[in-house]
């Protein structure tokens, strides 16, 4: 009788060397990984925006706040749920600020990244919901590419398997970093068994999350930040099950794993964003200058942004308005830029600064009492004209031969849908 081998006919091998040396500079593949998941969500959410109206390398200025936020609250999230490790007793403090030594929370990454994507949308004049869904399948991409440091650095591993894809893994030294112990003929060191490689199956999901939003988003035309909810319902669904396979060490709230409790709450959060909110697809045209400056020929490059950038540097717009998708359908073909409501020019500001403010102007023009919106055109005629004031005469006098029809038209199907300041 012959036995069947105890030992596996198959396993996936893990690297021994996590830093290479260039000189005095440590080469980390944990932060290559991490630079290159942020090059990938970089080019994802550049092509969206562009697509949804928003000039060419609005991404970067994105990332310029976005990217160290989202690193510092990766940090401050670990810290915090594992404050043993640097307070109390044998704690360290100063280690909280070793971010090169590993310890990062994709809870306070999303976070803090979300807080800097915020300051530059203001800046840039673009919703922040507009910036979130186009990071929606770009987001789930770079964490897939991240979870190769793991790989490398040999962490986030499940228990014991003897399935074909079992992940060797090594008994790293604590006393050099990144390399693995090494015997006395000089061989890497291995963990006795196999392992699931969980770093691999979120690797897995993150992409399938990726091509589920990207599915989603086309079909249905999700806006004001509802592929991002999906996202991170996706994300959130994977990350309940495999964060309860693994057997690394973390904090735990009655027997459970502190990220499964976060998963969890988080999934619910989004759940209830996406079945709450509805609204369209949100696109932009620019506000006060052409992103673009028009050629010699007279052709507006702005017209098509992802395609016609290249010969003319680009100047990026004041800010941007929200419109319909049929009205930026029609700038795309045109050049024209679609109607401003009236509400949105009316009031002090003459800068295009009134278009950061819609819920004081629809809130001006918009009451139930008749007298109140008959109000906002003034007692100055010229006023009336400014506005589009009820007194056709007050129209004809200003807008010409048939324009008081566009104007009327201008009131009721050009007004652009509901936008985030």
């Amino acid at each position: 009788m012959t036995l069947a081998p105890m030992t596996p006919l198959a396993a996936m091998p893990s690297p021994s060397t996590a830093v290479w040396q260039l000189g005095p500079v440590p080469i980390r593949a944990y932060a290559l990984c991490i630079i290159a998941g942020i090059v990938v969500a970089c080019v994802v959410t550049e092509y969206r925006l562009r697509r949804r109206g928003v000039a060419p390398g609005a991404v970067l200025d994105i990332a310029v706040w976005a990217v160290p936020a989202g690193i510092i609250g990766a940090r401050i999230y670990h810290v915090i749920t594992s404050p043993e490790k640097y307070f109390g007793d044998g704690g360290q403090p100063l280690k909280a600020f070793a971010i090169w030594e590993g310890g990062l929370g994709i809870w306070g990454a999303v976070a803090g990244g979300a807080v800097g994507a915020w300051i530059a949308a203001r800046q840039l004049g673009i919703p922040l919901t507009v910036v979130a869904d186009a990071l929606a399948p770009g987001l789930p991409l770079a964490q897939a590419v991240g979870r190769l440091g793991n790989w490398f650095n040999n962490e986030l591993y499940g228990g014991r398997t003897s399935l074909p894809w079992g992940l060797e893994v090594h008994v790293m030294d604590p006393d050099n970093p990144g390399h693995a112990l090494r015997d006395d003929a000089g061989s890497p060191v291995l963990q006795p068994g196999l392992y699931h490689p969980t770093f691999l199956y979120e690797l897995i999901w993150n992409v399938g999350v990726a091509a589920l939003v990207l599915i989603l988003d086309r079909k249905l035309r999700l806006g004001r930040g509802r592929a991002f909810a999906l996202y991170v319902m996706g994300y959130t669904a994977g990350r309940f099950w495999i964060e309860l396979m693994r057997t690394d060490e973390a904090n735990h709230i009655l027997g459970v794993r502190l990220n499964v409790w976060t998963a969890a709450l988080v999934f619910l959060g989004a759940l209830a964003y996406f079945v709450r909110v509805r609204g369209p697809r949100e696109y932009l045209v620019p506000v006060g200058e052409p992103g673009v400056p028009v050629t010699a020929a007279g052709d507006v490059s702005q017209v098509d942004l992802s395609a016609r950038e290249a010969g003319a540097a680009t100047v990026a717009p004041e800010g941007y308005r929200v419109v319909t998708e049929e009205q930026f359908r029609a700038y795309r073909e045109t050049g024209a830029l679609p109607p401003v409501e009236p509400a949105a020019t009316d009031g002090p500001d003459s800068d295009g600064a009134a278009t950061d403010r819609p819920d004081s102007d629809r809130a001006a023009t918009d009451g139930d009492d008749p007298t109140d919106r008959a109000a906002t055109g003034g007692d100055d005629p010229t006023d009336r004209a400014a506005t589009g004031g009820d007194d056709p005469t007050d129209r004809a006098a200003t807008d010409g031969t048939g324009e008081a029809e566009h104007a009327g038209r201008a009131d009721t199907g050009g007004r652009p849908a509901d936008r985030d300041s």
